[in-house]
């Protein structure tokens, strides 16, 4: 049973995450074979305060262009 974990900034449209998921699913079953009712997708949305890089947050930064 292959599971997969995204991890994302919060803030996108619900329809995107669906999206995703659907997708992601897609490829795990092309790519190795797994029935599609195996596969599982976890996916965790991170405040961009609680995200850092180099000391600075996501939503330090500002928005992006």
């Amino acid at each position: 049973m292959p599971l997969v974990e995204v991890t994302l900034i919060q803030g996108r449209p619900a329809e995107s995450i669906r999206a995703l998921i659907s997708n992601v699913t897609e490829a795990v079953v092309a790519s190795v074979g797994s029935p599609k009712e195996s596969v599982r997708v976890i996916v965790r949305e991170i405040p961009p305060t609680h995200w850092a890089a180099g000391d600075v947050t996501i939503a330090e930064r500002g928005p992006r262009s």
